[in-house]
């Protein structure tokens, strides 16, 4: 029973990183639109609107597989344990 709180006490911590990396990637993203290149304190936002629009092109030249992973990210995203 202790290793079962332990997998959900992880499970839990990841899900929570997991968020903020994504929080992350949203800031820098808005602050690349808003101020350009080069934001002082986030070194490197035009490199993240370039390899996600990097992935979204790659992802349309591969057609069904492209539409499988990508739903595939949008459900681990989009999915809400309780």
């Amino acid at each position: 029973m202790d290793m079962l709180k332990s997998l959900e006490s992880t499970k839990k911590w990841i899900r929570a990183l997991t968020e903020i990396a994504v929080l992350l990637v949203a800031l820098s993203i808005v602050a690349a639109i808003l101020f350009g290149a080069e934001v002082p304190f986030l070194g490197g936002t035009a490199d993240v609107v370039s390899r996600i629009t990097g992935i979204i092109s790659e992802l349309g030249e591969q057609g069904v597989v492209g539409m499988l992973a990508l739903g595939v990210i949008l459900y681990v995203f989009a999915r809400k344990d309780k």
